[in-house]
């Protein structure tokens, strides 16, 4: 009787471990930039490494014209070529004096909400590196979230690749799933 105590409580912890890595932590937040703005929906994947360091996209408006871009730019020690984090930048072409409109402030704060763009494995980041990041946009939502991530050596700073899924979208992906 024991053996199946230990045994039933041994399945009980496992059960209990599993159904914590079932989906990953989302942080929501609204941008600054509040309009009825549509996108044509679409969702694609970023691979980034340091030879193909900077990815850009152009997202268009439900009509089909370019309407933003999205950019993912590389962070290091200055003079280097070493990565630590990517920043991510979505520019609405209309009106370029915004030059990332994922911000949900313009006043740069300490915020997890303001700081969904960076892409920062640091563990003392304002983002835990893998939560998965949904920031409303005009009339529309931007969803991203690391799936895979590298560094070299695997004990240093430096990011040799990540991979970024994105999703853009006009109905909020929280009550999609």
């Amino acid at each position: 009787m024991k053996n199946l105590t230990l045994s039933i409580l041994g399945w009980l912890l496992f059960a209990v471990a599993c159904s914590g890595q079932a989906a990953p932590p989302t942080i929501y937040a609204e941008s600054f930039r509040k309009g009825p703005t549509r996108i044509t929906e679409e969702t694609f994947e970023a691979k980034l490494s340091p030879d193909s360091a900077t990815y850009r996209e152009r997202i268009k408006d439900s009509v089909g014209n370019d309407r933003y871009e999205l950019t993912i730019t590389p962070q290091g020690p200055e003079g280097g070529t070493q990565i630590t984090s990517w920043r991510v930048k979505l520019k609405d072409l209309h009106h370029t004096i915004y030059s990332n409109i994922l911000l949900a402030e313009q006043e740069p704060s300490a915020d997890p909400k303001n700081n969904l763009w960076w892409l920062n494995p640091n563990r003392f980041g304002g983002v835990p590196i893998r939560v998965r990041r949904i920031v409303k946009v005009d009339g529309f939502y931007v969803e991203f979230q690391v799936k895979e991530l590298h560094f070299t050596p695997l004990d240093s700073p430096y990011l040799d690749s990540l991979d970024v899924m994105f999703a853009f979208t006009n109905s909020d992906p929280r009550t999609a799933r």
